[in-house]
């Protein structure tokens, strides 16, 4: 796991049998997407790795904090219309400042995430992010530009399937991830800060509080990839976002 907030991507790889889709619109994005896979289709395979997550990482037992996510995560789950029943948090013991969700309703969040997170609105601001990928079936549109990446370079260097990922490598996989996935992967990030942004308000939560979790990660950050290279919005990008979408919807 990064520094950064991410999608995660566990379970991403094992595809078989999904079941294939097409483009729809999103009316929580607001935008069409292009969907190989459903949600449904990559729940077992990402379900199955969150499984062996909770065997080999170290679990907290911290009764304070288990509680904190176990009631934040409620409401959030309470406002975001998927329905309140389902979700599971777990606490890692895990010094990095990162949270994740998976198909299947499953958050993880890290102990270390209490260095930049000092409130329960701040913890909301986290919690309504990674509810906001699910609501924007953003890890089902990752996995289908993966797909579609992979596929367009198999077919442009006639390589079998078995040797996909060498042509990969050897035929411009670093173009394809900067010119094609991770350009996407920052439109998720940003559009899961506006939706969480949404959620925090909903759930009775101060939405400027996502902007203090960004300044609060600044102040760790050192030593950060550019952000072209960057599978995230630089810490003041997305600083200077949410100041204008919170400004622009009248929240507090």
């Amino acid at each position: 796991m990064r520094r950064y907030l991410k999608l995660s991507v566990l379970g991403l790889a094992l595809l078989g049998g999904g079941a294939l889709t097409g483009c729809e619109t999103n009316q929580t994005l607001g935008r069409s997407q292009f969907l190989l896979v459903d949600d449904a289709a990559l729940e077992q395979s990402a379900l199955a790795a969150w499984q062996e997550q909770l065997k080999t990482a170290k679990i907290s037992k911290d009764p304070t904090l288990n509680k904190r996510i176990q009631t934040v995560g409620a409401r959030i789950a309470a406002a975001s219309g998927l329905g309140a029943t389902g979700w599971e948090y777990v606490l890692f013991d895990d010094p990095q400042p990162n949270a994740f969700v998976i198909p299947g309703k499953k958050v993880g969040i890290n102990t270390g995430l209490f260095k930049v997170v000092k409130t329960d609105d701040q913890l909301a601001a986290v919690i309504g992010h990674e509810t906001a990928h699910v609501l924007g079936k953003h890890a089902a549109e990752r996995a289908s530009q993966q797909m579609a990446a992979q596929g367009a370079l198999q077919v442009a260097t006639g390589a079998t399937k078995g040797n996909v990922q060498k042509a990969i490598a050897s035929y411009g996989g670093l173009g394809a991830q900067v010119g094609i996935l991770l350009p996407y992967s920052r439109k998720h990030e940003s559009e899961a800060d506006r939706i969480g942004v949404d959620l925090m308000a909903k759930a009775g939560y101060r939405p400027s509080a996502a902007i203090e979790v960004w300044q609060n990660m600044m102040a760790q950050n050192s030593g950060a990839p550019p952000e072209f290279l960057s599978t995230h919005p630089s810490d003041k990008t997305r600083i200077k976002d949410l100041q204008d979408y919170i400004a622009a919807k009248g929240y507090k």
